[in-house]
């Protein structure tokens, strides 16, 4: 027989902001509700406030930095569970899962701009650098 788990609501639904904070997308509820208030998530495609509830079912699109997720969520927690309990709430699709490998690919690959600056210029680097602009 099944546990019942203690973070589900009876009701099965809960606010945008608290069930990102409870997936652990975000670290602080505040956070989310920046996020949401940011568009940076939309719930079923479309922009929504902080307080609109979350079914299971819904589709949540999510922008953190330069990943995007794409999740169904499955379960619905008001509070904020261990690691294993927040990856049972939602299911990434498996588009949202295969861009992300692709863009992690590319950013492997791609050096970053002034990856080759390690501080301060040496006292012979600047003696280059006033040949090159004439000042010496």
């Amino acid at each position: 027989m099944n546990k019942p788990n203690p973070n589900t609501s009876a009701t099965d639904r809960t606010r945008l902001d608290k069930w990102l904070w409870a997936a652990r997308f975000y670290k602080h509820r505040s956070l989310a509700t920046e996020a949401v208030e940011g568009g940076k998530v939309q719930l079923n495609g479309i922009r929504v406030k902080p307080a609109k509830d979350v079914k299971i079912g819904d589709r949540v699109e999510i922008q953190l930095a330069e990943a995007r997720f794409v999740l169904t969520v499955t379960g619905i927690a008001e509070k904020r569970g261990s690691a294993s309990v927040a990856q049972g709430l939602y299911t990434e699709t498996e588009e949202s899962r295969s861009a992300r490998e692709a863009q992690r690919e590319e950013r492997r690959f791609v050096t970053t701009p002034g990856d080759d600056l390690h501080g301060r210029p040496t006292k012979r680097d600047r003696r280059l650098i006033g040949r090159v602009k004439g000042s010496f």
